[in-house]
């Protein structure tokens, strides 16, 4: 029931977070809630769903009062009257096929059982127990034409080079209005973790976006990323499958990347990951912020910081926001409950109660128990098998380069040795004289 309620929420805040802008005027309101008002939107079980003007108008006024949790349903408990064994049939019916509907699993069950539950029965069962129909996903689509600094950013991946034997992937945001790099990261993989960690770091540096586009990769459409979003108040939009407009600049900004640092990778004796993050920062920070865009007239720097320094958000709160987070039911005999493979203890008040863990993915010797939106401390851990989430894939281990035997250093300071004592005519120089070459000091 409890992720079932966080489905909902999620639902509603990605509908109404852009009409509860406190920019938009009252008339430019009206005509948004109006529009979303007049049409379908997919909802959290997988139908189209048309919402009404007051539905709409409440679920704003709840969001500017409480936030994102004041729109997460609080959860009833309901006696089931259907029979157990059926809906555990339902289950086991949707894990065999993804794609089977509530409708046909309804006719299977009742092909074998001579009767079942109705199709809305075993949809409702289904979303409780975390089995969505595979098409049950929303998306949210919107305008992006960027008025200001921090109002959109573009997010998207690029193919990188080999390195250590693994391929790489470039993450990057940029600011639509200014086209300022926010936040980039190479990874060895192309995952939600990787993209976070561009993301976070796009925002600790560059203050907070109103709204993040992304495409509809399996990187970008993740649970973990939508929940970090809506701790932060951040719309996540995705673009429509086949019709990418408003990517362009993105697009424009990696060719640039190809052609002016990738190029030169090879060349570079890249040995390490880390290194080439290195690299790339530096050549960000210094070459592409500060170089004149054809578009704008200005540098992407000078542009973004033309509005003064932006508002950053509190370390604590953004760490909170990219904590991940998972839904389960405790046992109610021990008070205890799994998380892959691992056993923790938890209030004997919650026995037999649906909690949610939220951890480091990195770390899951420390989770956090949260119950009806609300903080119960810390659950204690009992069996640690697995420490790291299966999706939080560490990078591989760097393959220790083979010893070359070229001093590039030395080989490089006798160059310079030898530039400089080209630029200099001794015999030109007075009893007394300093030597001095056209270059100046190193």
């Amino acid at each position: 029931m409890k992720d079932r309620a966080q489905q909902i929420g999620l639902f509603r805040y990605s509908l109404v977070r852009p009409a509860a802008d406190p920019a938009l005027s009252h008339r430019e309101r009206g005509a948004l809630v109006r529009e979303l008002a007049s049409r379908y939107h997919l909802g959290p079980d997988g139908d189209q769903l048309r919402i009404s003007r007051n539905t709409l108008d409440r679920w704003i006024r709840s969001l500017r009062a409480g936030g994102f949790e004041a729109l997460v349903p609080v959860p009833r408990h309901v006696e089931t009257r259907t029979s157990q064994r059926l809906l555990e049939l339902a289950e086991s019916l949707r894990l065999e096929e993804p794609a089977r509907t509530a409708a046909q699993i309804a006719r299977l069950i009742a092909e074998s059982e001579g009767h079942s539950p109705s199709a809305r029965t075993i949809q409702r069962h289904l979303a409780r127990e975390g089995l969505l129909w595979k098409g049950a996903e929303s998306r949210v689509f919107g305008r992006f034409e960027a008025e200001g600094r921090n109002e959109l950013w573009t997010g998207d991946a690029l193919h990188g080079p080999v390195v250590s034997g693994h391929k790489s992937y470039l993450f990057a945001f940029i600011d639509d209005w200014s086209r300022l790099l926010t936040g980039y990261r190479f990874g060895h993989a192309e995952d939600t973790l990787r993209l976070e960690a561009a993301l976070r770091f796009g925002i600790a540096s560059r203050g907070l976006p109103a709204k993040v586009y992304l495409d509809n990769g399996s990187a970008m459409v993740s649970r973990q990323l939508l929940r970090a979003c809506a701790r932060l108040g951040i719309v996540l939009v995705h673009s429509r499958p086949g019709k990418p407009q408003g990517r362009g600049k993105i697009e424009r900004v990696f060719r640039t990347v190809r052609e002016q640092f990738l190029v030169e990778v090879p060349h570079a004796g890249v040995t390490s990951l880390e290194q080439l993050n290195s690299l790339f920062s530096a050549w960000v920070e210094s070459v592409y912020h500060k170089a004149v865009h054809s578009e704008t007239g200005e540098a992407p720097l000078d542009r973004f910081f033309s509005a003064g320094p932006p508002a950053l958000v509190d370390p604590a709160r953004l760490g909170a926001a990219f904590r991940w987070s998972e839904t389960r039911r405790v046992d109610k005999n021990t008070a205890t409950v799994s998380l892959f493979g691992n056993c923790y203890e938890v209030d004997a008040a919650l026995a037999g109660q649906r909690i949610e863990l939220v951890f480091d993915p990195f770390e899951l010797g420390e989770a956090e128990v949260v119950f009806n939106g609300r903080p119960m401390g810390n659950a204690t851990p009992q069996h640690i098998s697995r420490h790291v989430h299966p999706a939080a894939r560490h990078e591989p281990a760097e393959r220790p380069p083979r010893p070359s035997g070229i001093d590039y250093l030395g080989l490089v300071e006798a160059r310079r040795s030898r530039e400089l004592a080209s630029r200099i005519d001794y015999r030109h120089l007075g009893p007394g004289e300093p030597a001095s070459s056209k270059e100046g000091q190193l």
